[in-house]
């Protein structure tokens, strides 16, 4: 049976308010979830940039420490292989640590060799030292060598650097960062190495 042309009109309209109330209903839903997101996205953010920014820093602090530990390892190298150093010597020898610490300042870098002396009595002192952005050490102060190099009658060429790192983004929470190293290394060349001031 074919209905009659007055009952489609009659349902006509009535569909049409069901589609539009349907359409209404479908954007005050996506206002609702891209509102929902936004408050989701500014609650969120200051998280993930603290998290992002804090990554960057400790990245730094990483990095640092490696290099610190390279730039021991260099200035107690480099000053081994001398049988006697002069000034010059030495200026290049702490000058050099400039170039390893690239690409961090070297303004905030304290480099400190010394050449320590053990007695017979297994005694360790300071024989000479210099320093380089710090204090070096008083000649015939006492060391406190680890103990397998506490032996009687040796030198070691001593290598120490520190280095002060000033966070950029997080000094407020976490202030100044301090990576020190050192290390004991034997002269390669001699039995001690004749420090000159000259």
């Amino acid at each position: 049976m074919i209905p009659e042309p007055a009952m489609i009109q009659e349902r006509a309209p009535i569909q049409t308010a069901k589609s539009a109330d349907l359409l209404s209903r479908l954007r005050d839903f996506v206002r609702a979830e891209r509102g929902l997101a936004a408050v989701e996205f500014a609650v969120i953010l200051p998280f993930m940039l603290t998290v992002y920014l804090g990554g960057i820093e400790v990245g730094i602090g990483v990095a640092l420490d490696r290099k610190v530990a390279i730039t021991t390892r260099a200035v107690a190298d480099l000053a081994s292989r001398y049988v006697t150093i002069k000034n010059a010597d030495m200026t290049g020898i702490l000058g050099a640590t400039s170039t390893i610490i690239q690409p961090y300042a070297a303004t905030p870098l304290a480099v400190t060799v010394s050449q320590v002396t053990v007695d017979a009595n297994g005694k360790a002192t300071i024989a000479w030292s210099d320093s380089l952005n710090g204090t070096a050490r008083t000649v015939g102060s006492p060391v406190t060598l680890p103990g397998t190099l506490a032996t009687p009658n040796a030198w070691y060429v001593w290598g120490e650097v520190k280095y002060t790192y000033t966070p950029t983004l997080g000094y407020a929470v976490t202030g100044s960062w301090t990576f020190t190293d050192q290390i004991f290394m034997s002269p390669r060349e001699s039995t001690s190495i004749t420090r000159i001031n000259s």
